[in-house]
C-alpha cells in the first residue's frame, strides 16, 4: 500500500506492507533510529512520537494509519542546532542513565506540558505513567519536565531571569 508520511518535516512517500508498525517504517525504511523498539507490546513508551502533535506509541499504530500525517520524532526536536527546552532539561537533570526509555519520554513529556504547562510531581508522574525507566527512580525525569515547564513558561528565558535578578538585587540593596 502507498503511503505519504511528513516525519520531521520531510516528507516521504513509501510503498509499505498494510500489517508494518509505524516504529518499523521510522526505523527501517525513513532511518529515524532514535524511535527505539523496546517491548512491541506498547507497555514502555520506549518507541512514543507525535502523530499530528500527539503522543503515540508508535509500535502500536500501522504505518497505513498514519499516511497523510505528521509525524515528529526525538531528532526532530532540536531547531538550529539548539536542543527543545525538555531535551535541554533532561540533559541538565541527569534525567538519564541508560538512555534507551529516553526518546520515548521526551516525546511523552512534551505532549505532558502541551496538556498541563505546570505540572506538579503527581502531574508529571501520572502524565509518564505509561514510560518505564529501568534504571532510575524518576525523580531526575521527574525533576527534568518541572525545569522544562519552567522554562517554557511564556516570558520564561534569559530576558526574564536578567528581570528578576535586578529586581533581587534592589530588594537585597533596599531600593523596592
Amino acid at each position: 500500500m502507498r503511503i505519504t508520511v511528513t516525519v520531521d518535516g520531510t516528507s516521504y512517500t513509501d510503498d509499505v506492507e498494510p500489517r508494518t508498525l509505524l516504529v518499523h517504517h521510522l526505523r527501517e525504511r525513513v532511518g529515524k533510529v532514535g524511535t527505539v523498539v523496546g517491548c512491541d507490546t506498547s507497555n514502555c513508551g520506549a518507541c512514543t512520537v507525535h502523530l499530528d502533535g500527539h503522543s503515540v506509541k508508535s509500535c502500536s499504530v500501522l504505518a497505513v494509519q498514519a499516511d497523510g500525517c505528521e509525524v515528529t520524532t526525538i531528532e526532530g526536536l532540536a531547531r538550529d542546532g539548539e536542543l527543545h527546552p525538555v531535551q535541554k532539561a533532561f540533559h541538565e537533570n541527569h534525567a538519564l542513565q541508560c538512555g534507551f526509555c529516553t526518546p520515548g519520554m521526551i516525546m511523552q513529556s512534551i505532549d505532558l506540558l502541551a496538556d498541563n504547562p505546570d505540572p506538579d510531581e503527581k502531574a508529571v508522574r501520572e502524565g509518564l505513567e505509561g514510560n518505564l525507566c529501568r534504571c532510575t527512580g524518576y525523580q531526575n525525569i521527574v525533576r527534568a519536565v518541572r525545569d522544562a515547564a519552567h522554562q517554557m513558561r511564556p516570558g520564561a528565558g534569559p530576558e526574564a531571569e536578567r528581570l528578576a535578578s535586578d529586581t533581587a538585587s534592589r530588594v537585597g540593596a533596599g531600593g523596592e
